[in-house]
């Protein structure tokens, strides 16, 4: 019970109390004044006695309520100061903690509440004390704008709110049993900041894991926003595009980027499939898609499908060759499903059937015939869907009704697993074939009539053919033996050449260095004429000898081209070198201009054909100029040889290069030769390819040129001075020169030639001669001459492979020989020996140890 209520009870006793005293006082007063009834007193007194009884009940019975009201209001004092104490202790309580708490009654006014939620509401302007409705502050707090952002929450959430200054905070409520409620406002802001950061980071690391997935794509792909405007691009993209991410990244216009780039960065009509196809400039084709989002932006994808689109192109392309051949193809073509529905027919087929083309694509077999006989066919179709190839004739009305007999045939076609999907079907018309059958039977039984009596008749004539045969037989053998004996006069051909090559022009070769001596000894002299007269008759037997065994070889076709890349310069600088001696002897003015391009040709047989050149120069050209140079035309280079002599007409251009065919020539020049010098150069270019070219004029002169291919370039010479072409005997005074040759007379020769050059040689006939004349290790030498073939099977390949080994540096190496066989020029190409081919001419020699002089 509480206090007020205990209050209220007792001041209803007192009432009641003071009523009764009054009652009791009047009822006294009535007896003593009353005496009219002798009984009167006496029942007054009683019932005063009564009432006394009364009032003592009532009067115990308000004591001890009065007992039990004092009892209550201690009880009440003390629950009084258990609940100020508690309120204390819970107002403590509250305002220990970090929340905002307030406690409302069911009306809405605020009956308790903590320090942080009136410094919370504070900013209001409001009264924040008990008492205020708390429905005022919110609509204050909301008008003033102090909160920007409130979410409601929901049953498994609370309500959060975002202030004005940037703090957040929750809202947690409950009812009380009252009908009030209790609040707690809890700042979340760290928390907020917190999980805005994480999600931020969260955000970061999608978007870079979106963008690296993005980049990976083969696509190209771009983002570009309802203002048109760059915002997303991948690497695939930048390629694609061939723009810059400096110029992506300032987010551009598309509209800005149109000159840029060709890539369709606007939308565009697809086609059914959902996509446009573009094809760059480079031939690479883009399918672009357009993906447009819900809040306006535009995502696009460039996939590169040129393979794709050249496969698709070339199966169009196949399958039109394939519809060109089948429909030109005098056969009837068609392809039937398992479903016995048309999946192909080329245009014989529906022809033949009167269907127009494509007419009978997914038509049953049923239904694309003209007469109702699908009956005939059945078992026949039955059996190619079981897998088996067959085929059949049957008699078939056309489009127009006429009878034909056909020939089918059925080829079943199985998937990879072995089932049959469809069948093949090629029908063939042969009714001329059955028509030609019948003609051909008649023919035959009149045929059999003939038959006998041509029999006899072809007996005879058997007879005839056998003696004929016997004679063809004998004609073979003839043709076979005399097959035999040519090429056993060819291979005697080739050894006749290998003969002359090596014995006729090794004593050859003596002879004429015994005349370049005898010629350098004897000059100023009456005998120099017949000394000159001398070596003139030898070179002219050289020339006839070479000549004829170069058109020989060249007709045998034992030549063969030896191509590699070489400096141009040094082959025309010899012969520059070469030609200049002769200059002042025959009275001639050579002009060389050089050239530093690399061309790819046979350095021999080439040198062979500007030789020819030159020497024709030299021969039609007496006393006057001749030119030797080169034009680069496109890839190949022309040498050309240019004279002033008296021209050739232009119906003889053409004779020129026919064997044994000459013009008159220069009284003073190297000879006349057999007319065989521009057949072999004819030959020679067939051999290597090349063209040769000629153009003169009569009283003019005429120029000669061969055309070469260019090679590639390597780092250019300098060109030669005019002081290279000077030749002076005194270059060669003091110089040791070591030669091994096994034929006596040549090493005679070549000592008393290279002495009057002012040479020390010292002559061998093999390897061990010359070790015993000299130190082949230490002795001091300037060049080593040595002749190929030696005695005893030495080569002297082998002698100067030995002496250069065994010495510190190897030694200036001349090879002569006159074998002029392919497989020697390959086995000394890539060593530094100099090959030099019998008989030798002493300027060639000279040149040819001049030029090993300055290479040391």
């Amino acid at each position: 019970m509480s206090e007020q209520e205990l209050l209220q009870e007792i001041a209803q006793l007192r009432a009641e109390n003071t009523k009764l005293r009054k009652i009791n006082d009047a009822l006294i007063s009535r007896v003593e004044q009353g005496g009219g009834n002798q009984y009167a007193p006496y029942a007054a007194f009683e019932h005063s006695v009564h009432l006394a009884e009364q009032v003592r009940e009532k009067t115990q019975i308000l004591n001890e309520t009065l007992a039990e009201v004092e009892y209550s209001h201690r009880a009440l004092k003390q629950a009084n100061e258990d609940a100020n104490i508690f309120k204390q202790r819970f107002i403590d309580a509250i305002e220990s903690i970090s929340e905002a708490f307030v406690l409302l009654d069911s009306d809405g006014l605020i009956l308790l509440q903590n320090s942080n939620f009136a410094t919370f509401w504070g900013k209001t302007g409001l009264s924040i004390q008990e008492g205020a409705n708390f429905n005022d502050l919110k609509d204050r707090a909301k008008s003033s704008g102090m909160i920007r952002r409130a979410s409601p929450g929901g049953e498994q959430s609370s309500p959060v709110y975002q202030l004005a200054d940037g703090r957040w905070f929750q809202l947690n409520e409950r009812r009380t049993s009252e009908g009030g409620w209790v609040m707690l406002y809890t700042d979340i802001t760290d928390i907020k900041v917190a999980e805005t950061a994480r999600y931020e980071q969260g955000m970061i690391q999608k978007s870079m894991l979106l963008q690296g997935l993005i980049d990976n794509l083969s696509q190209g792909v771009v983002m570009i926003s309802s203002s048109n405007q760059i915002e997303v691009w991948n690497n695939r993209f930048v390629q694609m595009s061939q723009l810059s991410p400096n110029q992506l990244r300032s987010m551009p216009y598309f509209q800005h980027l149109t000159n840029l780039t060709e890539l369709e960065l606007s939308e565009r009509p697809r086609n059914k499939d959902g996509y446009y196809v573009q094809t760059l400039s480079n031939g690479t084709v883009l399918e672009i898609r357009d993906h447009r989002l819900i809040n306006g932006k535009l995502i696009k994808t460039y996939t590169d499908i040129t393979v794709r689109h050249r496969y698709a192109e070339s199966l169009e392309k196949n399958e039109r060759w394939l519809r060109l051949i089948t429909d030109n193809v005098p056969a009837m073509i068609a392809y039937i499903g398992s479903d016995l529905k048309f999946q192909f027919t080329n245009q014989v087929y529906v022809d033949w059937y009167g269907w127009p083309q494509g007419s009978l694509d997914g038509e049953s077999i049923k239904d694309s015939r003209v007469d109702s006989d699908y009956s005939q066919l059945r078992p026949y179709i039955e059996r190619a869907l079981k897998g088996e190839s067959l085929s059949f004739e049957i008699a078939e009305n056309n489009h127009v009704g006429e009878a034909r007999y056909l020939l089918k045939s059925y080829v079943p076609n199985r998937n990879g697993e072995g089932h049959v999907q469809g069948f093949f079907v090629l029908v063939r018309d042969i009714t001329e074939r059955k028509r030609n059958a019948v003609a051909l039977q008649k023919a035959h039984d009149q045929l059999e009539i003939r038959v006998a009596e041509r029999t006899s008749q072809l007996k005879n004539l058997n007879d005839e053919l056998l003696i004929e045969a016997e004679e063809r037989r004998i004609a073979q053998v003839n043709l076979t033996n005399a097959k035999r004996e040519a090429e056993f006069a060819n291979i005697s051909k080739t050894k006749f050449l290998a003969a002359v090559s090596h014995d006729l022009l090794q004593p050859l070769n003596a002879a004429q260095l015994f005349t370049s001596s005898l010629a350098d000894t004897l000059i100023n002299t009456e005998s120099f004429p017949v000394v000159n007269s001398l070596t003139n008759s030898l070179d002219d037997l050289e020339n006839l000898i070479s000549t004829l065994i170069d058109i020989s070889k060249l007709d045998a076709g034992v030549v063969k081209a030896d191509k590699g890349t070489f400096k141009l310069s040094e082959l025309l600088d010899n012969l520059a070198n070469e030609y200049q001696q002769a200059t002042s002897q025959y009275n001639i003015e050579l002009r060389y201009v050089p050239s530093h391009i690399m061309v790819y040709s046979d350095s021999v047989l080439l040198a062979r054909i500007l030789r020819n050149f030159m020497s024709n120069a030299f021969r039609y050209a007496a006393k006057g100029k001749v030119l030797l140079g080169c034009r680069r035309r496109g890839e190949h280079v022309t040498l050309e040889v240019w004279d002033t002599g008296s021209g050739i007409a232009q119906n003889q251009l053409s004779e020129i290069f026919k064997e044994f065919k000459r013009l008159k020539s220069s009284q003073s020049a190297f000879g006349n030769g057999l007319g065989l010098g521009l057949a072999i150069v004819d030959k020679i270019a067939s051999v290597l390819g090349h063209k040769i070219n000629v153009h003169s004029e009569l009283g003019k002169g005429s120029v000669f040129s061969v055309s070469v291919p260019i090679a590639a370039t390597l780092e250019p010479l300098k060109p030669l001075t005019s002081t290279q072409f000077a030749v002076n005997p005194t270059d060669f005074s003091n110089y040791r020169i070591w030669l091994v040759d096994n034929d006596i007379s040549v090493c005679e020769g070549m000592s008393r030639l290279l002495a009057g050059w002012g040479c020390k040689i010292i002559t061998a006939v093999s390897l061990n001669e010359l070790k015993d004349k000299v130190d082949i290790a230490y002795d001091k030498v300037d060049i080593l001459m040595v002749d190929y073939h030696l005695n005893d099977g030495e080569l002297g390949l082998d002698v100067a492979q030995h002496i250069n080994q065994i010495r510190r540096t190897a030694l200036p190496t001349i090879m002569i020989t006159a074998n002029y066989s392919q497989s020697l020029k390959n086995e000394i190409k890539n060593s530094k020996i100099l090959l030099l081919n019998k008989p030798v001419k002493p300027m060639k020699l000279k040149t040819s140890m001049l030029y090993l002089l300055r290479k040391a």
